[in-house]
């Protein structure tokens, strides 16, 4: 297992570079420049040269890169243009507040969606299957801004149970946090748990049918043992590909989510960071969204071996 690891670090260092690369690279396509936004409304010719040569904008742009990775590489995104603060600073203040989100949203998608697509394969072709994918149709196009937003007129304004806006700390108040963060959750999740509900049907419909499932009915188990211990169990390993990647996105930032709920996480920062054309910002963003992508890939990687023992022996 631990060389096993150690071949995916490998593989993913290159990766890493061409993705700096590929993003460093499209940020000096964007229109505009930043200096004169920051150089104020007199654009005093001595104040931008200064600005320049602080941010080493008049390097030549392989000498910028080499400058911002190699930084990056020790720790130092670099400052933000618009606040003045260090990235990462600004990265370490959002990005509890999205891995809370995200952890939410795909509790509630899980509990969700791996349960209705067991049953809906185990009722394959009766109502309760028809019912499961109707649902999970809906959960996959209703949008969650519109969801979000009725969520908001119901739950809060009508009936006043949750507050409709906001963001507390879990360290200051972990009830209060659990309220305001529920309902984003649940816009979130309801569409992941449809997507999630989808493929454990479609794996579900594959592993009911083997030999071993046969077998192990034969020897007389209960049906819920062959559901959960033998068929489930082979199916989730695509299952764990999805959720994997879907929480990787949710690391990403769900912008309009957030934007809906003023939530103060990734979705609004590289929001305000893109329309402010705070490279530093996004740069950092993108990288931590790669990196993140590609830890959650590596965890895919050995949830296979623990869910699949031949895997194991490969």
């Amino acid at each position: 297992m631990f060389e096993f690891i150690l071949r995916r670090l490998l593989i993913a260092i290159p990766t890493i570079l061409l993705i700096s690369m590929f993003v460093f690279g499209m940020q000096k396509l964007l229109p505009g420049d930043p200096v004169l936004a920051m150089a104020g409304e007199e654009r005093d010719p001595a104040t931008i040269e200064m600005l320049r040569e602080k941010y080493h904008l008049n390097d030549p742009i392989p000498q910028q890169y080499l400058y911002w990775i190699t930084s990056a590489a020790r720790g130092d995104l670099g400052i933000s243009l618009r606040t003045q603060e260090p990235v990462t600073d600004l990265i370490g203040q959002k990005l509890p507040v999205t891995i809370q989100l995200a952890v939410m949203a795909l509790i509630v998608a899980l509990v969700i969606g791996i349960p209705a697509g067991v049953l809906s394969a185990y009722k394959k072709n009766t109502w309760i299957d028809w019912l499961s994918n109707i649902v999970a149709l809906s959960g996959l196009s209703i949008p969650n801004f519109w969801l979000g937003i009725m969520l908001i007129l119901l739950v809060s304004v009508r009936l006043g149970w949750l507050p409709a806006s906001g963001y507390v700390s879990p360290w200051e108040d972990p009830l209060r946090s659990f309220q305001t963060m529920l309902m984003p959750a649940v816009v979130l999740g309801t569409g992941l748990a449809a997507a999630l509900m989808r493929h454990t049907r479609s794996a579900m419909l594959g592993v009911l049918k083997s030999d071993y499932v046969r077998t192990a009915r034969a020897k007389g188990l209960s049906e819920r043992v062959v559901l959960i211990k033998h068929a489930l169990r082979n199916a989730l390993v695509p299952v764990v590909t999805v959720a994997t990647l879907i929480f990787g996105e949710l690391l990403g930032g769900a912008v309009l989510t957030e934007q809906i709920f003023t939530i103060p996480g990734f979705g609004k920062l590289v929001v305000d960071a893109v329309f402010s054309r705070d490279y530093a910002v996004v740069q950092g963003i993108v990288l931590c969204t790669a990196i993140a992508f590609i830890a959650m890939n590596l965890l895919a990687d050995i949830a296979y071996r623990l869910l699949n023992p031949r895997m194991r022996n490969q």
